[in-house]
């Protein structure tokens, strides 16, 4: 008895010592940080490789293309809502992040063996494997600080600047790879960073303490049955068949969401009638950031669809006269403009703070919509600046990013701390799984939107392309308006019932 005594405080020293650290952020954070980088090097890689590839290899139509390419990316984000039920009830984020990364190794392998003929087997192994990957490390990013601590915010923010360092070598080598040597070599890629990932995390899990371990660890003694992690590595591989015909039929992708989608939150209900009233309130709040997120990611996604094609066929190569690949450049810039402001963006927060004068999460929600509408306006200005031949200019394209990069640092990692914060401490995977189901609808409308956008005829020419997508563009510019501005509206709201939580 006193050995599990013992083994108890030991657990919460432990802790304790992570979430009392001085200075900006713990080192914890650092060796996280290394792993996601290295996982989102193969994760948007594949992303920003998978519509080029459907047109130019599979020979699909940009329409087919950009609903296929919507579907793959809600499956990736519908399935880290089931990795995080997971690792809260059974494996722990520890286990789920590992299997993960296996999964999405073998994957990459496949894809790495024979792309056209393994294509969505091998995808559907990287759905699988993102779902536990992804929501798990996240979580783990919000254990590091107490409760109240005003540093998580910055925490997060170069936590997805780590995010981005991976986005940006993955996005462009891939891509440049791909078109210029060889598909096969530029899904291995993904392959062998995603190693390195994995690698990182065994040497330094060490350092976490208690934080990731099972649900079934007391007492610093794991009290569950080992046939149940079984069970669900087991069924993973199971399911994997079911996925890879769903992800190929888009049809089977809208049953799908038409089922998740309602399911989840009844589920959510079920867990919500054991809670408080002021608990209750808080899952509320949290779920007027989902329902909006949807929306921003809906936006925000064309850069893996109708952008990546807008590219493809619109687009000169050069941005301030420097030779550059257009495809490369969509699926990097946004991710470069993260790592230089991310940091800077994470230490404002802090200086706005000290002064009493930094904006609520639902305001800084809502200045993340009206950079996205402005994001969108110069996307579509860009009609202005094309040549006779429907050639426009990288450089306004580019200008477009560093706006939605804005948005993007308003909304994406101030909302992965908003669900650490808002989350019971019994639902922190589920809600984080949640967060990312929201971006799984958001993906699917992305691709429906960009499936919408683009021209009726497979032959048509890049001035009809053009003037397709960026049409498209503009009335996005103004729904991403009408979204913000109503978002600062209801806000006073919003942040009563979050309560206490800032």
């Amino acid at each position: 008895m006193s050995s599990t005594n013992n083994n108890a405080e030991t657990a919460e020293m432990q802790l304790e010592t992570i979430q009392s650290f001085s200075g900006k952020y713990p080192k914890q954070l650092w060796y996280l940080f290394f792993s996601e980088m290295w996982e989102r090097f193969c994760f948007y890689g594949m992303r920003g490789m998978l519509t080029i590839f459907m047109v130019k290899e599979l020979l699909m139509d940009e329409k087919t293309a950009n609903l296929q390419y919507g579907a793959t990316q809600a499956f990736v984000y519908a399935f880290t809502f089931i990795g995080g039920l997971f690792a809260d009830k059974i494996l722990g984020f520890r286990k789920s992040l590992f299997w993960g990364g296996l999964l999405m190794i073998v994957g990459s392998c496949i894809l790495a063996f024979n792309p056209k003929d393994f294509f969505f087997y091998g995808i559907s192994f990287t759905i699988v494997g993102t779902g536990f990957f992804k929501p798990n490390i996240s979580t783990m990013v919000g254990n590091l600080y107490k409760e109240g601590d005003s540093r998580r915010d910055a925490g997060f923010s170069l936590f997805y600047s780590g995010i981005n360092i991976g986005a940006l070598l993955g996005g462009y080598i891939c891509i440049y790879v791909a078109k210029n040597y060889s598909w096969n070599l530029a899904f291995g890629f993904a392959a062998i960073v995603m190693s390195i990932s994995l690698i990182t995390f065994l040497y330094t899990r060490r350092s976490l303490g208690p934080i990731g371990l099972s649900p079934f660890v007391k007492d610093g003694v794991d009290t569950g049955k080992k046939w149940m992690d079984v069970l669900v590595y087991i069924g993973s591989l199971a399911v994997i068949p079911a996925i890879m015909s769903m992800v190929s039929t888009p049809e089977y992708t809208d049953l799908f969401m038409y089922i998740i989608g309602p399911c989840t939150i009844i589920y959510l209900i079920y867990e919500m009638t054991k809670l408080s009233w002021n608990e209750n309130k808080k899952i509320i709040a949290a779920m007027v950031f989902i329902l909006y997120s949807i929306l921003f990611w809906a936006f925000f996604e064309q850069s893996g669809g109708s952008l990546n094609l807008f590219a493809s066929n619109n687009l000169d190569k050069t941005v301030l006269g420097i030779p550059l690949d257009p495809n490369g450049v969509n699926n990097s810039s946004n991710s470069l403009f993260v790592i230089i402001f991310a940091p800077l963006v994470g230490l404002a927060w802090i200086w706005m703070d000290k002064k009493k004068k930094e904006p609520n999460t639902v305001i800084k929600f809502g200045l993340g919509f009206l950079f996205l509408s402005l994001a969108f306006y110069i996307f579509y200005s860009n009609r202005f600046f094309a040549n006779e031949a429907g050639i426009a200019s990288l450089d306004i394209f580019t200008l477009a990013y560093l706006t939605i990069t804005f948005g993007e640092l308003c909304l994406s990692p101030i909302g992965l701390s908003i669900m650490t914060k808002l989350a019971p401490k019994h639902l922190a995977g589920v809600m984080m799984g949640l967060w990312f189901l929201a971006s799984a609808y958001g993906q699917y409308v992305a691709g429906i939107l960009g499936a919408g956008m683009a021209s009726e005829s497979p032959d048509a020419t890049p001035v009809e392309k053009l003037i397709s997508y960026t049409e498209g563009y503009k009335q996005l510019g103004i729904y991403g308006l009408i979204a913000g501005v109503s978002l600062i509206l209801i806000s006073p709201w919003v942040r009563k019932m979050m309560q206490e939580v800032k």
